[in-house]
């Protein structure tokens, strides 16, 4: 138990509490877009909304799949829906929508 050296740190930059919460959220949503499929999924509802038979076509993936990778997108905060008649649309929110431009920057 090394609790004691923490308190002695004449550091002026120990993290507060918010940083931390902060790190354990962008952990979170990072994890759950960290799965290749979950990732396609993103850039897909980033050129534009579709409904989860345009996304097995574009992906080949079966339906049971992209719904279980929605619900998680979608309980992140990072996809939104919409219904449409007997269709389902999903598109990104603003924060799906930031975390798609900040990995294409990584990327480029």
């Amino acid at each position: 138990m090394r609790s004691y050296e923490y308190k002695r740190c004449r550091c002026k930059t120990a993290p507060k509490l918010k940083d931390i919460e902060f790190s354990q959220v962008a952990a979170r949503q990072l994890r759950i877009a960290s799965l290749p499929s979950r990732m396609r999924l993103l850039l897909l509802l980033a050129r534009a909304s579709h409904c989860v038979c345009d996304l097995m076509t574009h992906t080949k993936l079966s339906q049971t799949l992209i719904s279980h990778h929605l619900s998680g997108l979608t309980k992140a905060g990072l996809v939104q829906n919409e219904k449409s008649g007997a269709f389902v649309d999903y598109s990104l929110t603003d924060k799906g929508r930031k975390l798609v431009e900040a990995i294409q920057t990584l990327n480029s």
